[in-house]
């Protein structure tokens, strides 16, 4: 059964594509061509969309969902090292944005990017997206936000590096999220505010002791978490 992207990578998607109910050119072409209408939708109905064309909200959804299905299943069958969810959706909406290339296109199944993962070097990855900015040969800024928001979600639960463990599947960062160390720090954080809240410098100086403790705890739960 193929691997489905999550709630994050659809939002993502959704997000940066935006929702547009009437076909329109294409700002970063010389000609205009693809015209896209609804999630960049580029197809429709079986053709190329074209101007003129209509889409209800519902529809350029389950166009979208189904689409990137199909882009992942072929992120699946080329990415040969394993993923978190969030990192695979990641790729997805790359890939959804850029294309997939092939002999004459520069795109996903050819990019330095999948060549760099598939050996193993997970941190490369947001570098290797943020080189994806440009569109006919200029930088679009818009382009240059949705690598970050790209990245983010790679980063987002992802197989971390430090100087001494490196990055690979089962080393998740997710572990310093816990209740409880949320608890433990937040706790020391919001009782450190509520003494600063007083005046007069013994005040202070307890508050800064708290802000150091959850320092401190945050610390330990992150060299515990990448061990």
């Amino acid at each position: 059964m193929a691997r489905a992207v999550n709630a994050e990578t659809l939002s993502l998607v959704k997000q940066w594509e935006g929702f547009r109910p009437n076909a329109y050119p294409d700002p970063g072409s010389r000609d205009g061509t693809p015209w896209t209408i609804g999630y960049g939708q580029t197809r429709i109905k079986g053709r190329a969309v074209r101007k003129g064309d209509t889409i209800a909200e519902a529809e350029a959804a389950s166009l979208l969902v189904t689409r990137l299905a199909e882009t992942a299943a072929q992120v699946e069958r080329l990415v040969k090292v394993d993923l978190s969810d969030n990192q695979f959706g990641a790729l997805v909406a790359f890939a959804d944005n850029i294309g997939m290339g092939g002999s004459k296109k520069v795109g996903f199944s050819n990019s330095t990017l999948l060549k760099k993962l598939n050996a193993g070097n997970y941190d490369a990855v947001p570098g290797e997206l943020a080189k994806w900015k440009y569109n006919d040969g200029k930088v679009m800024q818009g382009l240059v936000n949705r690598r970050a928001a790209e990245a983010g979600l790679w980063a987002k639960g992802a197989f971390v590096s430090t100087s001494t463990v490196e990055a690979k599947p089962g080393n998740p960062i997710k572990e310093m999220t816990t209740p409880e160390n949320i608890g433990a720090a937040g706790g020391l954080l919001g009782g450190a505010a509520a003494v600063a809240s007083g005046n007069g410098p013994v005040q202070y100086a307890i508050a800064a002791l708290m802000v150091i403790a959850a320092i401190t705890i945050a610390f330990l739960v992150i060299r515990k978490a990448t061990r």
